[in-house]
This record gives C-alpha cells, sequence and structure tokens, in this order.
C-alpha cells in the first residue's frame, strides 16, 4: 500500500520531533519533510509543486511568529489555502478561541487538533482526512480554562485575536497594520474594542492577562 505523504511545520523542534515520531510510527502515512516556520514551508511546497510531488495533507502550527515574509495565523493560513489549493490542511495548536477556530474551518482547513490533547488525536485526524473527511472533534480544555476563555475571550472577534496576538508578540501598531494591511487607526480601535472586552486597562494589565489565561502560546 502506498503511504500518504504528510509535510509538517512547527517552530518548537520538540513538537516538529514528537510529530514526526507518531506519523513514521503508522503504516499509513510518511513524513515528506520538516519547516522551522512560513517561509521554510511555502518554499518547500512551492519546490514540491513545480516537481509534481505535492504532499496530500501539511500538518502546522497556527501560532509562528517572528517572519516578516509571511507572517502567521489567519493571514498564513488563508495564503496556504489560496496558493495550495490541493493541499489539505491540518492545525495542530494551543489556540483554543472558538471564533478563531470556527474562522479556520470557514477558511476551509481539513481539521484542527489542540495541543492539549495527546498525538493519538493527531493521528486520529489525519486518518479522517485521509478518508476525504473533514476532521470536527469536540475541542476542549482544561475547566479552568473553559471558563475564563467562555468569560473573557469568547467575546473577542477574529481579527481583535489576531491584533492582539501580534501586539503581545512585540510588534508595534504600525507593524501590525501593515502585516493585516488596515490603517493603523483601524488597527489601533480593533486592539483598544478587544482590550475592553479583555477588561485591560493598560497594555500592561493586557499582556498579564494573556499570560494568565495562555491565550497566545
Amino acid at each position: 500500500m502506498n503511504k500518504l505523504s504528510v509535510l509538517i511545520t512547527d517552530d518548537h523542534p520538540i513538537v516538529l520531533m514528537g510529530i514526526r515520531g507518531m506519523v513514521e510510527s503508522t503504516s499509513q502515512f510518511e513524513v515528506a519533510g520538516t519547516a522551522h516556520s512560513a517561509t521554510e514551508l511555502i518554499e518547500m511546497l512551492t519546490r514540491m509543486q513545480q516537481s509534481s510531488v505535492l504532499p496530500p495533507i501539511v500538518v502546522t502550527d497556527y501560532n509562528m511568529p517572528g517572519d516578516e515574509t509571511h507572517g502567521d495565523g489567519i493571514k498564513l493560513i488563508g495564503y496556504l489555502l489560496r496558493r495550495f489549493a490541493s493541499v489539505k490542511l491540518l492545525i495542530y495548536t494551543m489556540v483554543s478561541n472558538p471564533l478563531i477556530i470556527a474562522s479556520l474551518y470557514d477558511l476551509g482547513v481539513a481539521g484542527v487538533v489542540q495541543k492539549t490533547q495527546p498525538l493519538t488525536e493527531l493521528r486520529k485526524a489525519l486518518e479522517c482526512v485521509a478518508g476525504g473527511r473533514i476532521y470536527r472533534p469536540g475541542l476542549r480544555a482544561t475547566p479552568d480554562a473553559a471558563d475564563k476563555i467562555s468569560s473573557k475571550v469568547e467575546r473577542l472577534s477574529a481579527r481583535e485575536f489576531e491584533v492582539l496576538r501580534h501586539f503581545v508578540a512585540g510588534m508595534s501598531m504600525g507593524e501590525i497594520a501593515k502585516m493585516l494591511n488596515r490603517s493603523v487607526k483601524t488597527i489601533s480601535a480593533q486592539k483598544v474594542a478587544g482590550m475592553g472586552k479583555l477588561g485591560a486597562r493598560t497594555d500592561q494589565e493586557l499582556v498579564a492577562l494573556c499570560v494568565e489565561l495562555g491565550l497566545f502560546q
């Protein structure tokens, strides 16, 4: 039986190692390659596309900061789905915000698996996608985290979530505006609105709250 190729992307080497080991232990899948950033992923897929050997499945993290060329998050996922339409994207992430997860499915991803779940769940997702289905699990968090998410994070819009995520990562309003193709005025308004929904009165309170919630891990 021919194995299905899977390309894996994550900016944490230990996560890459874990996913690779899981894939290599199966009889159905094989690792087509690994990438550590959005740019490396896109370069690999471009070369594979030119050689007509695109892998049918790509597993990628949602949050991979530091890539000024392609960014990460919704921007990166949307680009990958447009540029490599034949590839099925599985998102392996710490993000549990229902709005973000819903946005990813609306974009057209094949599934979202939380990193808080065991690797066996990612294997189930791979098998589901290989069978031509969309993987839609009952995503869950710990009880404490679920309470905090329901009371604060769920009120954020997908765009507010993205703006706050980049701001907490250290980007300026100008840099975020350039990355998301919006005006600085719009980005600033979304930041203020997001802070209000989270109950953060200052930038310091915002960062502290996000660390407490593990919001952008």
